[in-house]
């Protein structure tokens, strides 16, 4: 177990404390790290709300949240007695009872670093960055932003202006919690630290790379949210886009945050704007009859899209980017496909061969799919598979995105974390598509999408669920 008692003080403000985000993600993340001896000695956690909530009945809320969504509360009592609220809300007019809890908390544990923790709707961001600045909580502070950080390309200029009129850069974290992801980060350890993978991550030895995350779910529990959101919004420009950006980037000069993000921003500088004609676009049967989605609703719950990215390691390869609400399988992974042997004896050679996948979800597993001969007397060819799951790799202490990616928080380390330079270049790339959208086909519940999706991922088909 590390122990971080050499860390500052710290006072962890988390805004929309009682909310869905908070409750499923962030308060059990934050758990783990307290009980892997992984926060600084001495820590607050402050909730804020709306509500003239006591701290009692915070704690009650964050018990039910562990007991429901984390790996229990066998350490609660030394948790408990660190948290606060600070209820009455939070503007530019009016700080509730927000800076009276922090400086009570400051006088308690010494002078402490602020992180703020905005576990909101995008279209609070610019009010809560403004307010911070108004109340004198921003100087120092590192404030961590949910995704999406805009809906739009307009929004996101806007946003970025009014957050850096309160912040610096260096101040801001915008969390994706995909680049928090065991598996995600073994994509630079694999690559860079193996010259047999090192040597064929091109465009010379893969036909294609899928990033698939289909998921059984729906959207009962955030439905206004999400009607007003999309799968495009939620996952493509987010999550699949900056895994892309892991994938395709070239070596960075090291694996410090500047060299990280440089490297990751660039490659995504050559992203080539999304051809609507290779999007399918799709919304599951029965979506409308949810409450809180409009009667006559014609956002996507799915979406697969071609990406291309034009530099001379990836040109010509084509990125297949999938994923959607109310599929047939769930599923987290990233595959690259690699081209069959352009002078092999051997006839009738699988499309999807020879494979390396990496499964993002949970602690994460790294998979070798090879062409074999299949043992027998006949001379049959088959395709096997080596699976490394990476708890099992000696002293794994493997900890959720959402805690790693805090934990970078308090460490002040943002390679994990999103420059608005990419992102000013992610809504260029999807401009084209939230500009023009396809039609959006309906497809059955429990399906893999519409039918047109499969032809994206010719020749070999999509790996995950079949066609």
């Amino acid at each position: 177990m590390v122990c971080m008692a050499s860390l500052q003080p710290t006072i962890f403000v988390l805004f929309g404390a009682t909310g869905d985000l908070a409750k499923r993600m962030v308060l059990p993340s934050f758990y783990q790290l307290h009980a892997q001896g992984l926060l600084p000695e001495k820590w607050l956690l402050i909730g804020n709300g709306r509500h003239d909530t006591s701290d009692d009945e915070f704690r009650d809320h964050v018990r039910g949240a562990l007991e429901e969504f984390g790996s229990g509360t066998a350490d609660w009592d030394s948790f408990a007695e660190r948290v606060r609220f600070a209820g009455n809300g939070f503007t530019v007019e009016d700080a509730g009872l927000l800076p009276d809890v922090v400086k009570a908390g400051r006088d308690e544990i010494g002078d402490a670093q602020l992180v703020h923790y905005i576990a909101l709707p995008p279209s609070a961001f610019e009010d809560y960055t403004r307010a911070l600045g108004a109340h004198g909580l921003a100087e120092g502070a590192r404030v961590v932003y949910e995704k999406p950080f805009g809906t739009s390309q307009k929004a996101f200029e806007q946003l970025d202006k009014a957050v850096h009129e309160v912040l610096d850069e260096q101040q801001v974290y915008r969390i994706d919690h995909f680049l928090g992801k065991e598996a995600t980060q073994n994509l630079h350890v694999l690559r860079f630290a193996n010259g047999m993978i090192d040597g064929i991550w091109n465009a010379e030895h893969i036909e294609q790379v899928q990033i698939d995350v289909p998921e059984t779910l729906n959207i009962d529990d955030r439905a206004v949210f999400y009607d007003n959101t999309g799968a495009v919004l939620d996952m493509l420009v987010t999550h699949l886009f900056q895994v892309a950006a892991e994938i395709a980037m070239e070596p960075p000069a090291s694996l410090k945050a500047d060299d990280l993000q440089s490297a990751r921003e660039t490659v995504i500088g050559s992203f080539r704007p999304i051809d609507t004609s290779e999007v399918v676009l799709g919304q599951y049967d029965g979506y409308r009859d949810v409450e809180g989605v409009a009667a006559d609703s014609t956002v996507d719950t799915f979406v697969s899209a071609k990406l291309w990215v034009d530099t001379d390691r990836w040109r010509g390869v084509p990125f297949l980017l999938r994923t959607g609400k109310m599929l047939g399988v769930s599923a987290q992974r990233v595959s690259l496909v690699f081209r069959k042997p352009a002078n092999s004896p051997l006839v009738d050679l699988p499309d999807d061969g020879t494979v390396l996948s990496f499964d993002l979800s949970g602690n994460g597993e790294i998979d070798m799919a090879l062409t074999v001969k299949e043992p027998g007397p006949d001379f049959d060819l088959s395709v096997g598979h080596l699976s490394l799951p990476l708890p099992s790799v000696p002293d794994a202490e493997p900890l959720s995105p959402y805690s790693r990616l805090i934990l970078d928080v308090l460490n002040g380390d943002r390679s994990l974390f999103t420059r608005p330079d990419g992102l000013a270049h992610v809504w260029e790339v999807a401009a084209p598509l939230l500009n023009d959208p396809p039609a959006v086909k309906p497809y059955p519940a429990g399906s893999m999408g519409p039918d047109e999706a499969n032809d994206l991922a010719s020749p070999c088909g999509w790996l995950v669920g079949g066609n």
